[in-house]
């Protein structure tokens, strides 16, 4: 008796978040996937059992393909920027200082705002006539960067709006990270004659293995998820340079009604983040121990 009235108030406590992780998360996948063999058509009545086809279709799509090697791209250019700039700031930012509260806080204000905040105040920037960074070329004698219309500029204007707009978190979680280890490890390595390099990749890197783990999984699938800067920014113009998988799966669900091949690439795309988040665990978890 004891030892159920014990669990009673576990199951208290969880039922909230269960119920709302089921009926938001679990439920919806389940739905995606069963959705996924179907043909579906918002402007017919009903929907098509067509098995494995729309999969079929997908593997032998290539704007499927082309959408979805400019994802991974993204998260290949992105993530190792975002990761490494996140500590670099966080660790500029471990001590105590008169402003270091103020840097701060200017750091992580881009991550409070919208993304379609965000999107506006970077295609501003980046008018080749008007924009800031178009005023400043112009102050330097230089040509004019069209960073929107160029195919070879696009997506690195994508990544640097990003960036500005996300790494605020990071520099967050990595804070956290270091002002969690212990300092005498630091003074016991500085008695020792441990040179910074040294104190760093000894004391901070392993310490910091569960905070490289959490913001390295977090950062590859917010990556993957990129949609609203690509869209307000370029639409994914120019020729389709940065036409994101998730944009497509936009497109073909929204603008061409397929709700059923829609969810068939959004199937596939989770399957992918889940494959690499569970890599990335793995190896994180090998090095530890």
């Amino acid at each position: 008796m004891k030892s159920r009235s014990s669990v009673v108030p576990v199951i208290v406590f969880i039922a909230p978040f269960m119920t709302i992780y089921l009926v938001f998360q679990i439920y919806p996948l389940v739905q995606a996937v069963i959705s996924s063999l179907f043909s579906w058509d918002l402007l017919t009545s009903g929907r098509q059992f067509i098995g494995i086809e729309n999969y079929i279709r997908m593997f032998s799509d290539s704007i499927f393909w082309h959408s979805f090697k400019n994802s991974l791209l993204f998260v290949i250019y992105s993530t190792p920027l975002l990761v490494i700039l996140g500590l670099f700031l966080a660790m500029l930012l471990n001590h105590s200082s008169r402003f270091i509260s103020l840097f701060r806080t200017v750091l992580f204000a881009p991550y409070v705002l919208s993304v379609s905040v965000t999107t506006l105040i970077w295609g501003f920037m980046y008018n080749p006539q008007k924009g800031l960074l178009g005023v400043f070329f112009q102050f330097l004698g230089l040509e004019p960067v069209y960073w929107l219309t160029d195919p070879s500029l696009a997506m690195s204007a994508i990544i640097y709006a990003t960036v500005w707009w996300t790494v605020g978190f990071n520099l967050v979680l990595f804070l956290a990270g270091l002002q969690d280890i212990d300092r005498s490890l630091y003074e016991a390595a500085m008695l020792d004659g441990a040179k910074g390099f040294q104190r760093f990749f000894y004391i901070t890197v392993p310490s910091l293995s569960r905070t490289f783990m959490l913001v390295t999984v977090l950062q590859v699938i917010a990556s993957f998820q990129i949609f609203g800067q690509v869209y307000i920014l370029t639409r994914g113009g120019p020729g389709g340079t940065t036409r994101v998988l998730i944009q497509y799966i936009y497109e073909t669900g929204f603008r061409d009604y397929q709700l059923g091949y829609a969810s068939t690439m959004a199937v596939f795309l989770f399957v992918v983040m889940f494959i690499i988040s569970f890599l990335q665990f793995t190896i994180f978890s090998g090095e530890k121990t």
